[in-house]
């Protein structure tokens, strides 16, 4: 059963949600990275001393290195063998959630304005419902429609750990640097036209520094990301739970768990 809007938000509501939003979208968080030290690399074979010293040369809180339950430090038999490997599928792992909060933070964002939730000439999937939340959205999504997406996703995933070992890459355990991901131009028998970063060459090759740079503005976006998802989650189903964002008229609210992804299609137990 498609998941209908929650609420009776007003236009007004909805015009203070959105003007919010979008100054958030906008607003330049690139701004709180200073120009990049010439400080540890972020590049290959970390060990606990270069994690310490990059986290001392990243601005904002905390001030110093913080690892209240010793992760960099441990083994993992299921996983990397050695400090090295520990740091760099920790580092690794780090950007690539930092990333998907990226994303998921400026979806929720779109999918709270018209241009996206309201009225479309053409349905974006059958059973589309306008005006509802972004975690009612994905309830609606058929089921077979949220497996291909998984499956899409599962194929990145697949890429991005070396699937096909492509030229020139070092798994990020093995001395790779954490975050990069290989071209996948040309992959899938040639179906694959576009390269997941950079798919279209308009923007100038950066210097060294400014790589270097960019990483670094990554990681202290990433972790912002994640804070700031979590707290438009954590407002939208417990109201009131953020002091931020409770003051905001219209602010979508969601009844369901989205910790229990299918639980309109099937459940396990």
């Amino acid at each position: 059963v498609a998941r209908r809007p929650q609420g009776a938000a007003g236009s007004k509501g909805f015009s203070t949600m959105n003007a919010l939003v979008v100054a958030l979208a906008l607003a330049p968080a690139a701004a709180f990275v200073g120009p990049a030290p010439a400080a540890p690399s972020t590049a290959l074979k970390e060990s606990l001393g270069d994690l310490k010293a990059l986290q001392q040369s990243l601005p904002g809180p905390p001030n110093d290195y913080f690892d209240p339950l010793n992760l960099a430090t441990m083994t993992f038999d299921w996983g990397p063998q050695g400090e090295e490997a520990t740091i760099g599928w920790l580092r690794h792992s780090e950007i690539k959630h930092g990333r998907v909060a990226m994303a998921g933070f400026l979806g929720f964002i779109a999918q709270c304005t018209p241009l996206v939730n309201g009225e479309h000439a053409a349905a974006p999937y059958r059973g589309y419902v306008a005006g509802v939340t972004p975690q009612e959205q994905w309830d609606n999504i058929p089921q077979a429609g949220k497996l291909q997406i998984i499956a899409f996703v599962g194929m990145l995933e697949s890429y991005g750990e070396g699937a096909g070992n492509p030229d020139g890459y070092t798994h990020y355990t093995k001395g790779g640097l954490p975050g990069f991901y290989p071209s996948i131009k040309g992959k899938g028998a040639g179906q694959i036209t576009f390269d997941l970063y950079k798919p279209f060459p308009i923007f100038p090759e950066q210097s060294e520094a400014q790589k270097e740079r960019g990483r670094r503005v990554e990681v202290n976006n990433g972790r912002a990301a994640m804070l700031g998802l979590m707290s438009l989650l954590s407002a939208s189903a417990v109201p009131g739970s953020v002091p931020a964002l409770s003051g905001i008229e219209g602010f979508p609210q969601y009844s369901g768990n989205v910790m229990i992804p299918f639980e309109g299609d099937f459940t396990l137990f």
